[in-house]
Order: structure tokens, then sequence, then C-alpha cells
């Protein structure tokens, strides 16, 4: 019987990616996003490839819209294994013109939408004695503060801080929950949404923004969306079943901490 993973984000982007890649591993995928025909369309993929998807629309920060997700995952699927949240906004400023809007937003979809999707999946995990695992998609800015991004990076930071908290509540059940800390995706939606405000802040044209990034990395090169389904796909089979609550660096040595 396949294991099924719940993507919260998986509509397009880094989430497509990932839900498309679980699905070859072997996983039934439920991909949920805010857009449902995003996540409609790629559970259409899935299933024309030959596998195993299905279509959830949610606001990550909602709570019954939380619960009604995760019902209809259960209902359809009879269980949830593996929880990959991959929900995330960001927007970049200077502290002094920043606004709380935009820094509640970014506590909102990167921290409150990962507590509640986990905490939901984690009453099914328990009740069904699944042994399950939660992967949240972080940053290596909820590692080391971010010039411009504070609202981006605290709320990274809370959510590495939750992922051990969620690792040690859950332990007993043998729910292990680790966070992966991504470098800089350059082909991701946020990445490029963001070349604007990071050009302005490195005082750089627009055209210029990519490789002052990956300048600063010591492989030279951008995170891939391959390296980050890399690393998943480790942490959520058995081979890590000893591994919980750690902020695993996927950053080409930008950060080793």
């Amino acid at each position: 019987m396949s294991k099924v993973v719940l993507i919260v984000g998986g509509g397009r982007s880094l989430g497509e990616y990932l839900s498309k890649h679980m699905a070859k591993e072997g996983y039934e995928v439920a991909v949920a996003d805010l857009i449902y025909e995003n996540a409609q369309k790629v559970a259409d993929e899935i299933n024309a490839a030959g596998g195993k998807g299905m279509a959830v629309g949610v606001n990550a920060c909602v709570e019954s819209e939380v619960q009604a997700m995760v019902q209809k995952v259960v209902d359809e699927c009879g269980g949830i294994d593996l929880l990959i949240y991959n929900a995330g906004f960001a927007r970049s400023s200077k502290i002094t013109e920043f606004e709380l809007k935009a820094f509640n937003s970014m506590v909102e979809v990167n921290l409150k939408g990962y507590f509640l999707c986990a905490r939901e999946v984690a009453k099914v995990m328990v009740e069904k004695n699944s042994q399950g695992s939660i992967i949240v998609i972080n940053s290596k800015s909820g590692k080391v503060g971010s010039k411009y991004n504070c609202g981006y990076s605290a709320s990274k930071f809370a959510a590495a801080g939750l992922t051990q908290s969620l690792a040690l509540d859950l332990a007993e059940h043998h729910i292990r929950v680790n966070s992966m800390m991504l470098g800089n995706l350059l082909d991701s939606d946020m990445f490029e949404s963001l070349i604007p405000q990071y050009a302005v802040k490195l005082g750089v044209p627009e055209s210029a923004v990519k490789q002052v990034y990956i300048d600063k990395v010591p492989l030279k090169r951008g995170c891939t969306f391959q390296d980050v389904a890399n690393v998943v796909t480790f942490y959520a089979s058995e081979k890590a079943s000893y591994l919980t609550g750690q902020s695993v660096n996927i950053t080409g040595g930008q950060v080793m901490h």
C-alpha cells in the first residue's frame, strides 16, 4: 500500500516539483494549495504520468480550512504518512520602511500555517499510529539574519524553534519533525518576485542580482529544486529514522552551522 504525502503549497514552483518527485518515489500525493486550480493541475499531471494524486484548496492560515483539508485527505487516502509544509511568503525592505502588514503576513504563512498543518496532521498520525514524518521547507534565513529581511528571517527562526518543540512533543509517537534550511532558490517564483527589492538592497541592476547571490556560495551555484528533493527524500525515509528536530542546511556551504 502506498504511503500518503500531503504537500501544502504544492501547486507551483518548488512545491510542484516536490509533488511530482514524491509521486515518482511511490507516494500517493495530496497536493494542497491556496489556488485550487494549481493544485488540480499538478494532481492531474501526476495521475497522467501513472501516479496517484488528489487536489485540495486551502488557506493554511485558517484553522477551519486546515482541519477540512486534513479530513478530506484522510477520507480519500486513509491517512497521512508525511507532511511537507512548503507554503511561504516573503517581502524585502529596510526595517525603517518595513510595513507591519508585511511582517504579519510572513508570520501568518511561514509560522502559523506550519503550526496549524503540523498540529492537525500530527493528530492523525498519533491516532493511526503511523509513525510518520513532518518536514518544513525553511531557509538559511532561519539560521542567520538577513539584511532587509527582518520579517522573513524572524518567522523562519521561529519555525526552526517550532520544529524542535514538535520533535520533542511527538518523539514518543515515533513521529519525526525536521526543517530544511534552503539556500537561495534562484529559479523559484519567490526569488524571482524579490529581485527588484534585492536590486535596491544590493545597489545593483536587477540583471546582476542572481550572480551576486551565486558569488556568496562556496560551491558557486544556487540551490536547485533537485537539491531540495534529494534531502527531503532522505529525511522522509526510514534511512533517517534516528534523525529528528534537525535544521538541515542545503546551502552549498554558505551556512555551515
